[in-house]
């Protein structure tokens, strides 16, 4: 019997997702790119035109673009353009984001302030503080906390890692992507616990944010078991410490208009 349809192989749409923001008193959310094709930033921004829900959009773009520079004075025209990020981690070159060519364009975001998203495995964060080096002002965030193998419970060589990446002040921290990292069908918050307590003592609560990482989360949970099973690992802490994870970090990030 043939496999049938993949189960996010369908557009996921902000009617979709608001009922769920606001049972949880969200304001919005950030809409991060999933293809890499330029007419997925143009899609993403009209949607976030059309929806108050969406409160910024991380578009993909070309950083080997010679003309990248075109292609950002364009989409700096939307008030809801708040950053960049490319798949770095379908690309079989590990040592991608230190090519020449990709660091030309990474310092075009730098010298515009455009944040940048770093989609990452554990085997590419040994080349972050290179990169850092070569756009020391470019402001990064790493997605997913780099994607850890929770599923097989390894956490020494990634806990290193991160160590050493988040001695660089200016990079921030994306608590998400955790339970499609984890078994799908039998994971548990205690199996996050380690990884979250490990992200928050390194980069604290002004350089840590949640993500829902919705859609591709409901492989795995729903956005409110996520969000569950976030707030049960990080533990009890002052409204004002969880208010930074949950948004004010992010917003401030990403320069939102809130």
């Amino acid at each position: 019997m043939p496999p049938g349809p993949h189960p996010l192989r369908r557009n996921y749409l902000p009617a979709d997702l608001e009922p769920t923001l606001t049972q949880n008193t969200f304001d919005g959310s950030v809409v991060v790119q999933a293809a890499q094709v330029a007419a997925e930033a143009t899609w993403l921004l009209n949607l976030a035109s059309q929806h108050k829900s969406i409160l910024g959009v991380v578009a993909w773009v070309d950083l080997k673009d010679p003309n990248i520079g075109k292609v950002l004075d364009g989409l700096q025209k939307h008030p809801k353009f708040v950053g960049v990020r490319h798949l770095i981690h379908d690309e079989e070159d590990v040592r991608w984001m230190l090519l020449p060519e990709v660091v030309r364009g990474l310092k075009e975001l730098e010298s515009r302030k455009v944040p940048y998203d770093l989609l990452l495995r554990p085997q590419h964060l040994p080349y972050v503080p290179a990169l850092i080096d070569k756009v020391p002002d470019l402001p990064m965030v790493i997605d997913h906390i780099a994607k850890p193998y929770i599923k097989e419970g390894i956490f020494e060589g990634w806990a290193q890692d991160m160590e050493r990446v988040a001695k660089h002040g200016k990079l921030f921290c994306k608590v998400s992507g955790m339970i499609t990292e984890a078994d799908h069908k039998n994971w548990k918050f205690e199996q996050l616990t380690p990884y979250v307590q490990h992200a928050l003592k390194l980069f604290g609560f002004d350089r840590l944010m949640f993500g829902s990482d919705w859609p591709v989360c409901t492989l795995a949970g729903t956005w409110k078991e996520v969000l569950a099973a976030f707030t049960q690992a990080l533990g009890p802490q002052i409204a004002d410490e969880r208010a930074k994870i949950l948004g004010s970090t992010a917003a401030k990030f990403y320069g939102l208009r809130v």
